[in-house]
């Protein structure tokens, strides 16, 4: 089987850049979301992106154009049905994704694939509810999608090698790297990325330091290119709240609880960027310390 057709679930931060990097290496993408104002948004933003990358000679304009044309969009989730590929990029909430892939499988052709970018929950589940557990994989793009070069492709126990291969070849084409990980809580990224930013938050809520000192701290000590609660912000404090409830859970070990003044800040709707705030506020010119 070959991919040439790709549908995406999900137009948001995710969804659309995965929606970029197909269109830009050749494939025939079908996004969708239950918003037309979300898919409108996420065509204005890819265009941005794309002239971006245009402007820095990273591609050319009639890339651009080929790619812009790639793309098309649906309110209807049957319409995907047809395609050979589907990446479900929804809310990181499983009885979300579940009711997704039930809603859709009644339209799918019987050789389609589908995936999920989850970046926590287990794909063997998820397989689970479908016709399909066999060509069923977690397939988890990093933020931004076009920039980061990861792939994390996760086999559930009943993914078969043919379709592992076959989605190896499509990161291949997208220009990544894939990283195979077994289905465990979190995989590997979000499992070694997540306690440390739980951590971090562990770090501000007993007051060891505050916003600044902390991000300062990994980014001048450890030579990280952005601060935990820096990067927290930008990932969502919702996602980072919900991956670390996923560790917890799957794993029932108490170095993955989260931290209470994580939970305050998702439940204040302090989210990160998203919001306009989270760790730090972006309301102003400048980003400036919550704490």
């Amino acid at each position: 089987m070959t991919i040439q057709s790709v549908g995406v679930i999900g137009a948001g931060q995710m969804g659309n850049g995965i929606a970029h990097v197909f269109a830009l290496a050749g494939y025939d993408v079908l996004l969708t979301d239950v918003s037309q104002d979300a898919l409108d948004k996420a065509l204005s933003l890819i265009d941005r992106n794309l002239e971006r990358q245009v402007s820095r000679e990273k591609i050319s304009a009639e890339d651009k154009k080929a790619a812009m044309g790639r793309i098309s969009t649906t309110l209807r989730l049957s319409d995907l049905g047809k395609t050979d590929l589907v990446i479900e990029a929804a809310t990181e909430r499983e009885t979300v994704k579940q009711a997704i892939f039930e809603d859709l499988q009644p339209h799918l052709k019987p050789e389609t694939i589908l995936t999920s970018n989850t970046s926590s929950i287990s794909i063997t589940r998820l397989a689970s509810r479908t016709d399909r557990p066999e060509k069923f994989m977690g397939f988890h793009f990093m933020n931004p999608v076009p920039v980061m070069q990861l792939v994390e492709l996760i086999r559930g126990i009943a993914t078969d090698q043919a379709t592992f291969e076959l989605l190896h070849e499509v990161v291949r084409k997208l220009g990544k790297t894939a990283a195979s990980a077994e289905d465990f809580p979190a995989f590997i990224v979000n499992r070694i990325l997540m306690p440390m930013i739980n951590e971090a938050v562990y770090t501000l809520y007993e007051g060891v330091g505050n916003v600044k000192s902390i991000d300062e701290s990994m980014k001048l000590g450890a030579n990280h290119p952005m601060g935990p609660l820096e990067l927290a912000d930008f990932i969502g404090l919702d996602t980072c709240l919900a991956i670390m409830n996923v560790l917890h859970d799957g794993l029932a070990d108490t170095k993955y609880r989260p931290c209470p003044l994580l939970t305050k800040y998702v439940e204040a709707g302090w989210l990160g960027r998203k919001t306009g705030r989270g760790f730090y506020d972006y309301r102003g010119e400048t980003p400036v310390p919550t704490r």
